[in-house]
């Protein structure tokens, strides 16, 4: 069971969050995050990645504990008993996310690296279907795949744009991407391939100047890319502490039963 002495609270700008956090402020003497051994986050599950995000971004990763104040909270553990927060957290069982890294070459020659949490997507900016080849550990799998897009998804996003792109649902202890396709024409059967979370995906874009493609980690966008190469960071793992009773593994298993 994890133990903290030196916490952080850190709040979503919603009405609903702040009005949350005066009952939170109470409860224990908060250090700011920089300092902090453990983060408590109020707010929704986009506000969760925002603040893993900021983590990745700063370099100092530590355990997030997500208290749900927004609609879904998929990532985030019930609003209940602020009083026993504390005790809650004591209680609380640790899971860890790989996320990914994304490096993508633009067509006049830029470099740009990002971390993902949920997926890396390459869609197309214009009416024109994208052509994309797709490269896995460096053997060609489909030399041109027509389409709207294509996803590399973790097991914590494929639940999300992963799913509704009709991918598969990976569990979370499972070591694999999902690599999806968006809208695919051709090759017209293909819908995708599971793959394991050690290997690496590239994509590198046909005619970009007459079918430009841009590539998205989780909310960072870059545009009129020409290569896309995308890996899991393992040295940038993530933890997040859920109550007993749950996990991420109930949640996942239960969103596969939804109707």
């Amino acid at each position: 069971m994890p133990e903290f002495s030196r916490l952080a609270l850190v709040v979503s700008d919603t009405e609903k969050a702040h009005a949350a956090a005066a009952q939170f402020r109470d409860l224990f003497a908060w250090v700011q995050p920089d300092e902090a051994e453990a983060v408590v986050v109020l707010g929704g599950d986009g506000f969760l990645l925002q603040a893993l995000h900021g983590m990745l971004d700063s370099d100092r990763i530590v355990p997030v504990y997500g208290v749900n104040l927004g609609t879904v909270g998929f990532l985030m553990n019930r609003n209940r008993a602020p009083e026993k927060l504390l005790a809650r957290i004591a209680r609380s069982r640790e899971h860890t996310i790989d996320p990914l890294a994304m490096e993508a070459l633009t067509q006049d020659g830029a470099r740009h690296a990002y971390c993902a949490i949920n997926e890396v997507s390459l869609l197309r900016e214009t009416r024109q279907t994208a052509k994309i080849q797709v490269t896995v550990n460096d053997k060609v799998r489909i030399e041109e795949l027509v389409c709207d897009g294509v996803l590399v998804s973790t097991p914590a996003g494929s639940t999300a744009y992963n799913l509704s792109a009709s991918g598969p649902i990976l569990p979370l202890d499972s070591d694999l991407l999902a690599l999806t396709p968006i809208s695919a024409f051709r090759p017209r059967r293909w819908r995708g391939a599971i793959l394991p979370d050690r290997y690496t995906i590239a994509f590198t874009v046909k005619e970009p100047a007459k079918r430009p493609v841009s590539a998205v980690a989780d909310q960072k966008e870059v545009r009129d890319v020409a290569e896309v190469r995308v890996r899991v960071a393992q040295d940038r793992r993530l933890t997040l502490l859920f109550d007993p009773g749950h996990s991420l593994d109930e949640r996942m298993i239960a969103e596969q039963f939804t109707v």
